[in-house]
């Protein structure tokens, strides 16, 4: 399939868009048993490692690592429709905010400490989901959220496979 303007010109540099997948490949994700998370989180849970080399990434580019836990309970959206607030209540979703780990850790220059604080939330909240985020002062918007721990008794997960219809 061609994407070309009527012009002399536009026609030379006409785009070829690539080709359809076959439609009996497309797949429909399932709205029950799909419970996701931000950047990632359709990947197996990250491991030790996976975790430490996101965390240099954000401290090399300046970004200010943030850790935040919800209880499983409380961890997903659970309406998209929240008439208390009337108006102003656009784009409000229940459970939208986790608790924050102590402070956005402003100024980090050293992943270790970052690390640590992982470690030391998810001791302290062994049952709960934590997730990192990073946030970009330059942009003054967050550029970054993952999860970095998983209660041993969340089994949403799922494979690719599992997750369509």
């Amino acid at each position: 399939m061609a994407i070309c303007m009527k012009s002399a010109a536009a026609q030379a540099a006409c785009v070829r868009a690539a080709p359809v997948a076959k439609a009996n490949r497309m797949m429909v994700w399932r709205p029950d048993n799909n419970k996701m998370f931000e950047t990632f989180s359709y990947l197996p849970p990250l491991s030790d490692d996976q975790i430490a080399r996101q965390v240099d990434y954000i401290v090399n580019n300046g970004w200010t690592p943030c850790l935040e836990f919800s209880e499983p309970e409380l961890a997903y959206v659970q309406s998209t429709s929240c008439n208390r607030m009337g108006a102003v209540s656009s784009n409000y979703f229940d459970n939208r905010y986790w608790t924050m780990w102590k402070l956005p850790m402003f100024g980090c220059t050293d992943p270790v400490q970052v690390l640590r604080e992982i470690d030391n939330a998810t001791k302290a909240f062994p049952n709960a989901y934590i997730r990192m985020c990073a946030f970009d002062a330059n942009r003054q918007v967050q550029v970054a959220s993952m999860l970095v721990h998983r209660p041993a008794s969340a089994k949403e997960w799922r494979p690719v496979n599992q997750r369509q219809v």
